[in-house]
Parts: structure tokens; sequence; C-alpha cells
């Protein structure tokens, strides 16, 4: 979920909650030992018929009560005299563990304290290409990030990461999906058809002893709100690579359209990220060093890091590759979960049991119903989710109300706090969780009156307005260094030579998409 432009720091203060079991969804079976029989056009055109029926499903949920903290006025206050970080720890001999090679076993009830520093670090990533995202129709630049890539952590608070940001990411999209790309009222703008999707950071050196090896960062930036994913998602799955995969049309066509015509896609997201991450990785594996690839993302930035992991797994066997996501939807079927798993990703999926965008596409017809295989077929035309479950719920929190909210369910600044105070799937809120409870309510209203924290409150000071030197409030030019620059990404990304390989999945594995 997005939040208003914004230039105040995003970290966090202390804040205690718990969380609720993450149900292990790692495939049991793997894409060789499912034989694909191909459903009848029937059994296809009644699924996509009902689909289309149940657009909206809200499972009725078994009440679960946790045990409550009392928010009293020295309670609170308590909390406000206190960091909102725990110092880091070296976790150079359990990273693997912590990246998922286990699928995460043991280590999510009780939530593991390092896991959970490691699910914050990467999350507070994917929150800043919110952050940093111009959002204002009034601005010549809307749709593009505020900052150069040198001082966007700075302006945001991630100063002490431990990550240095090398280039960012643009996207755009062939296909009709109204809303997805903010453009700007003004004719004369920074882009018609491009908005800027993410960025790739890297680990410095001090970060890279502290974890046990170099850290490539790729965090994408979701979409503005969830009713955009009821009226927008084409439901419809193209095939991707040579074998049985398919995902989302929709998600594909993000990723890896490009048009000659536009100025920040002529090379597509796809093309523009995994030639960031090859040149890192060569750079770094030429000095002996050990390498990741850890990828986030919230909602459609969740399902845009699970193509771009599928892409780098393709082009870099052998490489640990995760995926920390957050609400986010489902992007393949289970030919595309199965290839993954076969490929060595490892998959983190943080959801929340009242955001419904985790259960899109597919509602009705999703992975629960490769049970009835024997009936269905191969299930190809079936949404399904990739990798390992950790569910939270709203109601472990004693900050945050319990009305509808769909909005606010879906924030990330939401999941942020619910995993901060997540111990284990039956105890109640963390007393010891360290972000600031502030956060929550920076683009919503989740916080309860208690706290006296107004809703919406991140933006800039005066909307973005400045009084010039007759005293009139005129909105200010952005400095010369933020404004975006194909030339200088250009020049940025290829600053070490890549050799002439296209790494875009339209060039690798065939895939066309047509206006």
């Amino acid at each position: 979920m997005a939040t208003k432009n914004a230039i105040l720091p995003h970290h966090n203060l202390p804040a205690t909650r718990n969380r609720r079991l993450p149900a292990t969804t790692i495939a049991a079976s793997t894409a060789g030992q499912n034989l694909y029989k191909k459903p009848s056009n029937k059994a296809i055109k009644l699924a996509e018929s009902l689909s289309n029926m149940f657009t909206l499903h809200i499972e009725n949920t078994i009440h679960k009560s946790f045990p409550r903290s009392n928010l009293n006025a020295s309670t609170l206050e308590e909390k406000h005299n206190t960091p909102t970080t725990s110092p880091k720890e070296n976790i150079s001999q359990k990273w693997r563990q912590i990246h998922g090679s286990d699928d995460w076993s043991d280590l999510l009830d009780p939530l593991d304290p390092l896991l959970r520093r490691e699910i914050v670090k990467y999350g507070e990533f994917a929150q800043a290409t919110y952050d940093a995202f111009d959002f204002d129709s009034f601005s010549e630049y809307c749709g593009s990030c505020m900052y150069n890539r040198r001082k966007l952590f700075d302006v945001l608070g991630l100063d002490k990461s431990g990550y240095n940001v090398t280039n960012y990411i643009y996207a755009m999209s062939h296909i009709d999906l109204p809303k997805w790309v903010e453009k700007s009222r003004i004719a004369d703008s920074w882009s018609k058809d491009s908005n800027w999707i993410g960025f790739v950071a890297v680990s410095d050196d001090h970060e890279s002893r502290r974890i046990g090896r170099r850290d490539i960062v790729v965090a994408w930036r979701g979409t503005v709100a969830p009713s955009e994913w009821y009226d927008n998602m084409q439901q419809k799955l193209e095939s991707i690579g040579q074998g049985e995969s398919k995902v989302e049309h929709g998600f594909l066509s993000i990723y890896t359209s490009k048009s000659d015509t536009t100025r920040y896609n002529r090379s597509s997201a796809s093309e523009q990220v995994m030639r960031e991450v090859k040149k890192l990785i060569n750079y770094y594996k030429k000095l002996g060093e050990e390498v990741s690839l850890t990828i986030t993302g919230h909602s459609l930035g969740g399902a845009l890091g699970l193509l771009n992991a599928y892409e780098a797994a393709k082009n870099f066997p052998g490489l640990p590759i995760s995926v920390l996501s957050f609400a986010s939807p489902r992007v393949g079927n289970i030919a595309f979960r199965d290839e993954l798993y076969q490929m060595g990703v490892k998959t983190l999926r943080l959801t929340l049991k009242q955001d419904v965008v985790p259960r899109m596409p597919g509602i009705v017809f999703n992975e629960s119903l490769q049970r009835f295989d024997d009936l269905t077929g191969t299930l190809e035309w079936v949404y399904t989710h990739v990798g390992v479950e950790l569910k939270l719920d709203v109601r472990s929190s004693p900050y945050l109300k319990k009305g509808l909210n769909l909005i606010g369910f879906h924030m990330l600044e939401t999941y942020l706090h619910l995993v901060d105070g997540y111990h284990t799937s039956g105890s109640g809120f963390r007393v010891e969780s360290k972000r600031d409870v502030a956060l929550v309510n920076k683009d919503c209203d989740m916080l309860v009156d208690e706290l006296r924290i107004p809703c919406n409150w991140y933006q800039l000071a005066n909307k973005g307005l400045v009084r010039n030197h007759h005293g009139r409030w005129v909105k200010p030019k952005r400095d010369p260094e933020d404004i975006p620059s194909p030339t200088v990404e250009s020049q940025t990304s290829n600053n070490v030579n890549l050799g002439m390989g296209s790494y875009g999945l339209e060039s690798l594995y065939g895939v066309e998409l047509h206006v």
C-alpha cells in the first residue's frame, strides 16, 4: 500500500504485538513429479465462469483471542523514551538458514529474532519505494522518485542500513491497467508512459561482514490501493519460458514491456534489473566474494519480485536467491511454482489474515484444488501461491483498530508493525518490539484513538508548497540532481562492460507481449 509524498525519515519506534503461525506451503511435489494432463475445455470454461462470479470472497474465520496488553499513559510514555531499533547482531554463521536454505524450518514459530530483524530490514527497503515516490499529480515529475539514488536512503532515514543504492528501475505496460501508472496533470511532464518501480542496492563492506556475504537487493514498488486489484486484474495466464509455466498477463506486461518511443523504457524493467544484477555479481565474484540475491516487494511488487527471481535463477544457476514478499497476490500456476522450487528459489510470503489481496487472483480456484487433480486435470489454469507463508493477524496487536479497513489491512507499514510484534502463533503482541507504532498511520487510519496519532500524517510540509521571497506560496522547483535523467541512469548502469547479451524475459524465453 502506498504512502503519500514525504520527506520525513521512515524509521521506527517501539510497539508490541504478536503474529499468527506461518503455514508452510512449500510444494511437496516438483514440476517433474506432476504429470500434466490437459483439462477438458468444459472444465476450463466452468472454472473461468465461476471465478468471474466469485469476484470477492471473505472467508469465515474462527474467532481466536490473543492475550491483550493494556494501553495506558505510563506505558505509552515509556515507549516514547526507548530506541526504535535494537543493536545489529552478527549473522554470518547463520545467514543461509535465515536466507531460507531449510525453508525456514524451526525459524517461524516461534519467530527467530535474527530472522525478524532481517524481514523488517528488507520490508523497509520495499517501504522506501513508496516513501520516495512522487504521487503529486500537479508535479511535472509525478510517477518518479523524488530523490536521486545517492541521497535516497539518507533522506528516508535508512542511512544506517548498510546498503547503497546502485540503480533505479522504471516500468511501463502495453496493456490497459487503469491507475497503475501515476501521471502528471502537467502537459510537459518527465514521462508519459513510465513510472519509477524500484531500485537495486548492495551491502557495503561492514554490513557484508555482519551478514556473511555480499548481498544484492532488488526492491519493487507495489500498487496504490487494494481496490485496483479488483478492477484491473486481467486474470489471464500467459506462458513463460519453454515449459508449462504460466503467469498472470498483467504482471508479465509490466515486467517486460518496453518501447523505443519512451525515454525511460527503451529497456524493460526486466532488462534493467538483470543488467544491474549481472554487473554486480560479476564484480564481486571477481573479488572472490560470496554473493546472494534478495528480492523484496509489497503487493504488485511481490508479484514482480517472483518474476525477477525466476529470471535470475534461469540466468545465474547456483546463486542463492530469496524472495521476501508482503501482501503478494498469486502470480502463476502450479508449474511456475514447481519450477521456482526446482531452481532453488526460496520464498517467504508474509500475509495478513484480514487482507484480501493475497487471495487474488484465484479467490475460488487456487492451489487448494490440487487435491482433486484426478477430476480437474493438471490445474495449469489455476493460480498458485509460492513458498512458505507467515500469516499475521490484526487482532494480535493492542495498537490496531479491529473494524473493517481494507486499505489499512493492506498497508506495508501494518505488516511491518505486526511482524515486529510477532513471537508465536498463540502468544500476545511482543512487548520488546521496537518499531515506531506511529508509522502504521502514515497513510491510513489503523491505530486506536488512545495513541492520539492522526491518520494519513505522512506528507510534505504544507503539501509541498513553499513561500517565495515575495511571500507567495508556490510549488518549488525540484533540485536538479533529483530530476530523473535517462542519460544518467544509462551511464550508471553501463559503467562495467556487460557484454552484448540481452537478459530480458522476452529475449530469453520468447515471450512477446502485444498491445
